[in-house]
């Protein structure tokens, strides 16, 4: 262990710098405290984003449990998923709606609190993708409930599901 200690001591930091290409992620200095200070002014609190998946093929979901880690650190920005619709500000939506989850997307639309934002993410939600409208798909989300954003993608980056959150919070405003 000390070995280790030593050698640690001895190179230092080994990690990659930040990338800084002016997407989605905030890297200049302050930008997290403009976005939890511009929640705070249209909400009045951190903002609450319920997920569902409304029959995708789960990688939307990938970039959505991506945002989460410590490179996009939406906690940090005072963005957080809940597990109730009753506490969510913001509904995401993934995936066509198909024709089982119709009633529960419904559902979940109702029992939030206004204002209530719906944000379509992917291609699947936004146009109905290659699934489009079927025999057992609606097709995309706005066919079923008033979108307010669409972020289109297969998938969509982390960084495009941010900026699009962070648009329907300003609409909503």
């Amino acid at each position: 262990m000390w070995q280790t200690l030593r050698q640690i001591a001895r190179v230092g930091r080994i990690s990659e710098a930040p990338v800084g290409d002016g997407g989605g992620v905030p890297t200049e200095p302050g930008a997290e405290q403009k976005i939890r200070a511009e929640l705070l002014r249209v909400l009045g609190r951190a903002l609450a984003v319920r997920v569902v998946d409304a029959g995708s093929c789960n990688g939307c979901e990938l970039e959505v449990n991506a945002m989460s880690n410590p490179y996009y650190n939406i906690e940090g920005l005072g963005i957080q998923f809940v597990a109730s619709p009753r506490h969510a500000d913001l509904l995401l939506v993934t995936g066509p709606v198909s024709r089982h989850m119709h009633g529960a997307l419904h559902r979940t639309f109702d029992a939030m609190p206004e204002p209530k934002l719906v944000v379509a993410a992917g291609d699947c939600a936004c146009s109905g993708g290659i699934f489009g409208e079927s025999y057992a798909s609606c097709g995309r989300v706005a066919n079923v409930l008033p979108v307010d954003v669409t972020v289109p993608g297969c998938p969509p980056s982390p960084e495009a599901l941010l900026q699009g959150i962070l648009r329907a919070v300003r609409r909503g405003a």
